[in-house]
């Protein structure tokens, strides 16, 4: 009984998705989150639904067991996989710590389906950057940065932001310098954005980390890192003379 009950939960919550599609929105999301030949979100297929929808109807089913989450994840639909992932920081927000680990242990199981970036950054600070303050390891986030998947990289420097949040720097800028010489315009907007996300909680850290380095990152990550200092302190980073 409680299978056939499960079922009719996740064909519940396909079912919301299905009523909120928008294929104008569908059309402009597909191409906003490159899925052209070629590129990082080449064949994803988007029903037109934002955020904020896909999460309200997520957290309505927040109590799908494992086994729906992962039929979720094996969805065509970018947004079925967004909801799966939002329902899990939810259960970790909430869960025991029990759960919190059998969160965690499944996201890691299950971080290739986290193949675009926003499924990535509403996802990994909140479950891997969450279990790691709590247990403290930089052993993950070493592996995933070294991964030949993007989304695992990205997944290696956003999941700091945890870490940030708290307080703690470290694994923000070890990470950085793993992926300081990484080739993907992607690695270089999230290296950057969590760089300026340590700078605007502690600039002289920030600038610690920089002086010996920025003349070898890449431009993208560098502008990022610095888009909150000064307009004259900007361009002496930019043209090398700090």
């Amino acid at each position: 009984m409680r299978a056939a009950s499960d079922k009719a939960r996740l064909a519940g919550l396909c079912a919301e998705m299905r009523r909120a599609a928008d294929p104008a929105k569908a059309r402009l999301l597909a191409g906003f989150f490159k899925t052209g030949k070629g590129q990082y979100g080449e064949g994803d297929v988007f029903l037109g639904i934002m955020v904020p929808l896909t999460r309200k109807i997520a957290l309505r089913f927040a109590d799908l067991p494992f086994a729906d989450i992962d039929r979720l994840l094996h969805s065509k639909f970018h947004e079925e996989r967004l909801a799966a992932f939002l329902i899990l920081v939810e259960r970790y927000r909430r869960g025991d710590a029990k759960t919190k680990r059998d969160v965690y242990a499944f996201y890691l199981e299950h971080a290739d389906y986290a193949n675009n970036w926003d499924l990535v950054d509403l996802s990994a600070p909140k479950i891997a950057g969450a279990w790691l303050l709590e247990h403290p390891s930089l052993r993950t986030l070493a592996m995933y940065a070294r991964s030949k998947n993007l989304w695992r990289r990205r997944i290696a420097i956003v999941a700091t932001f945890a870490f940030i949040g708290a307080g703690d720097f470290g694994p923000s800028f070890a990470v950085a310098d793993m992926l300081l010489h990484d080739g993907h315009d992607l690695i270089h907007k999230a290296t950057g954005w969590m760089l300026r996300e340590v700078g605007k909680r502690d600039k002289a850290a920030l600038v610690r980390w920089l002086r010996p380095r920025y003349r070898r990152m890449p431009r993208t990550m560098l502008r990022y890192a610095i888009e909150r200092f000064p307009e004259a302190e900007r361009k002496r980073y930019l043209v090398g003379k700090v």
